[in-house]
């Protein structure tokens, strides 16, 4: 799946670090690169927040999947750590982490507002890999024949992605002083460059 050139992907772990992503998933969000954590690009960047036509729903749907991953009271430290970060540099987040809405997400639709495409209209899918080591791969799908496809197909996926993951200006102090443990993306993961380094997927 990684290696289509027609559908963007991308595998993340279990702290939510993108561990590898293909150049479209790269070219459809500079948040879909290796090493980008999604839930700090999410949260702390309004770059990224502009992305989204539906922002209000995305995150809202984002911290409920993130409760039934982590659990009502997160144990892992590292989760623990950059759940710590997250409520500390952004309101949004507090506040819908303190609603203790717990909903899977493995599936659904989004609307995008590319810089260069417009809006995107696209499903998405999460398909678990490595239940054991929480990676999970997430793939996007313009239905076909549709004009996202085309977009999609006209994507140029050669242009060095922008740093549309840089923390807000407000948050940055914060980040600087957060005391919990490094997400995987800080370096590179042990399971990381690739999704077959340690088991093979089919």
């Amino acid at each position: 799946m990684l290696s289509r050139t027609d559908t963007p992907a991308f595998v993340q772990g279990r702290y939510h670090d993108v561990l590898v992503a293909n150049p479209l998933a790269t070219a459809l969000s500079p948040s879909y690169r290796t090493g980008v954590n999604l839930l700090r690009a999410t949260f702390l960047s309004d770059r990224v927040r502009r992305l989204y036509d539906d922002w209000d729903r995305v995150s809202a749907s984002v911290v409920a999947s993130l409760r039934a991953q982590a659990g009502p009271a997160p144990t892992d430290p590292r989760f623990a750590g950059l759940i710590a970060e997250l409520r500390s540099g952004s309101e949004e987040f507090r506040l819908l982490w303190d609603r203790h809405d717990v909903r899977p997400r493995t599936a659904g639709g989004t609307r995008l507002i590319h810089p260069t495409l417009g809006v995107l209209d696209l499903s998405y899918e999460k398909l678990t890999l490595l239940p054991d080591k929480g990676q999970v791969l997430v793939v996007y799908h313009a239905a076909p024949g549709s004009r996202e496809a085309a977009l999609l197909a006209s994507l140029d996926v050669t242009a060095p992605p922008s740093d549309a993951t840089a923390p807000r200006s407000d948050v940055t102090a914060r980040r600087s002083d957060a005391t919990g443990p490094p997400s995987e993306g800080t370096s590179p993961p042990s399971e990381g460059t690739s999704p077959r380094s340690e088991e093979t997927f089919s």
